[in-house]
């Protein structure tokens, strides 16, 4: 499997029901590295050729840049950008900052790393669920979400929107905690 003998990620498998994503979420709050979630729902990934990576107004979304261009890089995949379609500049501008990030490395390696830009049909509330929607259009091998900063009140009652992502997802779904005194990625 692609994800054993990685230090820099953490693995976390469980059951495919809302409780057991919930709990694995709660239980990875405060971890300072990426984790990946895999259900038996989801197909076996054996190499990562395809990142989808949607973009709200977030400012914290611009983690997710490090993250992918890290993956891109030792993978060769290439990465696919969904930006929320906002009203206001915000989801634009984190996509311009990833951009940016992205061509900063690709500059500094042998290989480029690939990049493009989908316009998604939803806002930055409904972007993530949007990347699970059309996961089959975009055929990735994993899903690169910002967990959640803190519960509301409709994530209380309704569940959190990474755990319905993964919950639909079909193949391996990423999370970065997205407090900056919680990230760190080996490099």
């Amino acid at each position: 499997m692609i994800w054993d003998n990685n230090d820099d990620i953490t693995l976390k498998t469980c059951a495919n029901s809302p409780r057991a994503i919930q709990q694995v979420l709660n239980e990875c709050r405060e971890l300072r590295k990426p984790y990946v979630v895999i259900t038996p729902s989801m197909r076996e990934v054996t190499a990562i050729r395809r990142i989808l990576v949607p973009v709200s107004r977030l400012e914290e979304e611009i983690y997710k840049a490090e993250i992918c261009t890290y993956l891109a890089r030792k993978t060769g995949a290439h990465i696919i950008l969904l930006q929320a379609h906002d009203y206001g500049s915000r989801a634009r501008q984190n996509v311009g900052k990833m951009v940016t990030h992205i061509k900063a490395v690709s500059e500094r390696t042998d290989t480029p790393i690939s990049y493009e830009i989908v316009e998604a049909s939803k806002d930055s509330s409904k972007v993530n669920r949007e990347a699970a929607e059309r996961q089959r259009d975009f055929v990735p091998d994993l899903i690169l979400l910002t967990a959640s900063r803190e519960y509301g009140l409709d994530d209380l009652f309704f569940g959190p929107q990474e755990r319905h992502v993964i919950g639909r997802a079909l193949v391996p779904v990423m999370l970065v905690n997205p407090r900056e005194d919680l990230f760190s990625l080996c490099d």
